[in-house]
């Protein structure tokens, strides 16, 4: 009993003692430093040991400028512990505090000094009071000892951070590849990092320097993760030949399978550089690769054809997906090819019928899984809808939904069925599925859905005919047959029938990036503009703001004004999807080579 009323006094104590010094912090933060000081004189009379106190105290003194009762107690804290050499570090600060340069850099040698003959377990406690205070050159100098001191130490990505803050690009590198050596599951988080200094541009300086280190540290000792590392610069500066080269090293000396090589293409693809893309996946073609990969790269190649084809180019396209059926034959293994196809014939080639056919004769031929059978019957719909055939559609959609119960493919034929419903003015019954997919598992569907459904409660509430909306799930829907001209005058009508209705917004953006795909740039210009004017405060003008920087970009040849709006979403938008992006082109367009 004695015990237990002792442990609850002792903890009381504590508590009492956690929540003086909480408050005492606050006093700090704002400005409140006579009340900081009652109470960290208190706290320090009572326990002079505890370093916290103590450097609470000084500091409030310090900020009074009652520096003489500063250095009072922290040299009597030196007197006491003298190996201390964070004591040091603060009586230094102490008096660079004052100005007095000289004073100040004994009491920092002295911790260098302690530390190198006593302390050599406490680097990083030490290091981190010189950083506290911006001493990056003795903060370097402490984690650079530890190391050596202690080789199991690794001090790497303190000593990257400080490099680089110092401007020492190749030391700074150097030891975030030192750090990927010995931890290779950082490669994603170092990459980001090296993304603060890396451009596009090959011949910014940080870009120079860190490929003159790998290419030096591979003539050392050809370690792959230099391989991997040149090939991520070179997709940076979208020079995928180069980045190609390195994945052929890569991939020969892994002996693994080709994903590398896929990745990279793909990404080619993305950057509308196909000619790269079509080079890289060749190789896989010509390479023992499986077949498994092979189909993979066909696929992926002919995808991109399609995405990127005129007219005139459809019947080679046709041959050339006929040329791959010959030699692998239409079977369970080419399924994805197959789809494609058939996705080609009815969107590209305005064969719809035929194209169901093709794909019902899969259905009947072969025996699938429910999986393969559900990515079939998930295209026959899309295609019904591409003909305005809703109700077949969504007899479709359904059974995918209740043969893949939870898959992501059952998600996604619930957000088609949504969106169905949406095009054919059955706007209630979308709501109610549209409810169901914002907490979905999908953060990609979650936030289709979302978007989607705020577009029809924002344009019922204020309509109860809906008129409005009716018109702009048609244009979406012409949208989505590929009839840009017709679904751009659909949008034109509620731009001029239904000026100041909250859907006004979405009309332009739809309207705008239509225009883009028809390469008339300057109304998709105007559009963006008429957004930023008249919906400034509208959750749409970030997406405005980027469209029209990247319109500046790409198309327009005005990169100043481009730099103008992406910094307006970097300092006004953090929230916005674009805001990492936007930063990265704003310090590309602004010439940084560091952070």
């Amino acid at each position: 009993m004695r015990f237990t009323f002792f442990y609850i006094a002792l903890l009381s104590s504590f508590l009492t003692f956690a929540q003086s010094e909480l408050l005492a912090k606050n006093y700090i933060q704002q400005g409140q430093y006579e009340k900081a000081l009652s109470i960290y004189k208190k706290l320090y009379l009572k326990k002079p040991s505890r370093t916290s106190y103590l450097l609470g105290l000084a500091e409030v003194y310090q900020q009074l400028e009652q520096f003489e009762e500063a250095e009072k107690i922290l040299k009597k804290k030196v007197e006491e512990t003298p190996y201390n050499a964070q004591i040091f570090v603060e009586l230094g600060h102490h008096y660079d505090l004052q100005g007095k340069k000289e004073e100040a850099r004994i009491y920092y040698d002295r911790a260098i000094e302690t530390y190198s003959k006593y302390k050599k377990n406490h680097a990083y406690s030490l290091a981190q009071t010189f950083e506290k205070y911006s001493l990056l050159d003795e903060a370097a100098l402490i984690y650079e000892k530890g190391m050596i001191h202690n080789p199991l130490a690794n001090f790497n990505v303190q000593l990257a951070k400080i490099y680089g803050e110092q401007g020492k690009l190749e030391k700074m590198f150097d030891s975030y590849l030192d750090l990927l050596k010995q931890q290779p599951n950082y490669k994603n988080i170092v990459r980001r990092n090296f993304g603060d200094y890396i451009t596009e541009d090959p011949s910014n300086e940080a870009n120079l320097i860190f490929r003159k280190l790998l290419i030096k540290k591979l003539q050392q000792n050809p370690d792959i993760l230099y391989n991997e590392m040149l090939s991520w610069l070179f997709v940076q500066q979208k020079e995928f030949k180069k980045a190609f080269i390195q994945e052929k090293a890569i991939y020969r000396r892994k002996e693994e399978g080709p994903q590398g090589i896929i990745g990279l293409a793909r990404i080619a693809i993305s950057e509308k550089d196909i000619k790269s893309a079509t080079e890289i996946l060749n190789y896989i073609l010509q390479t023992p690769a499986s077949k498994d990969m092979k189909l993979t790269a066909h696929k992926i190649i002919l995808k991109a054809k399609v995405d990127n084809a005129t007219k005139k180019e459809h019947k080679t396209i046709v041959e050339q997906y006929n040329t791959v059926f010959e030699e692998y034959g239409k079977s369970r293994e080419t399924i994805g090819l197959q789809v494609d196809y058939a996705h080609f014939m009815a969107f590209d080639q305005d064969k719809k019928q035929e194209a169901i056919q093709f794909l019902k004769e899969i259905l009947d031929r072969e025996r699938l899984s429910r999986f393969q059978s559900s990515r079939i019957k998930m295209k026959i719909a899309d295609i019904l809808v591409l003909d305005q055939k809703f109700n077949q559609a969504l007899i479709y959609y359904t059974q995918v939904q209740n043969a893949l119960k939870n898959n992501f493919l059952a998600q996604d034929a619930r957000f088609k069925v949504a969106k169905t419903s949406y095009y054919k003015g059955d706007f209630a019954w979308a709501q109610t599925q549209l409810d169901v997919l914002k907490s979905s598992t999908s953060q990609l569907i979650a936030n289709d859905a979302m978007e989607l459904s705020l577009i029809i409660s924002d344009n019922s509430q204020e309509d109860s005919t809906q008129t409005a909306l009716k018109i702009f799930a048609k244009a979406d829907l012409l949208a989505f047959q590929n009839k840009n001209q017709e679904a751009i005058s659909k949008y034109e009508i509620i731009l001029t029938q239904h000026k100041g209705e909250k859907i006004e917004d979405e009309a332009f953006l739809r309207q705008a990036k239509l225009f883009e795909e028809e390469k008339q740039y300057e109304k998709a210009k105007v559009n963006y503009l008429k957004i930023i004017e008249f919906y400034s405060d509208d959750i749409l003008v970030d997406d405005a703001y980027y469209w029209l920087a990247e319109l500046y970009v790409n198309q327009l040849g005005q990169p100043e004004k481009a730099k103008e709006l992406y910094e307006k979403i970097i300092f006004n938008h953090a929230d916005s999807i674009f805001f990492v992006e936007a930063r990265k082109k704003y310090r590309a367009l602004r010439g940084d080579t560091i952070n």
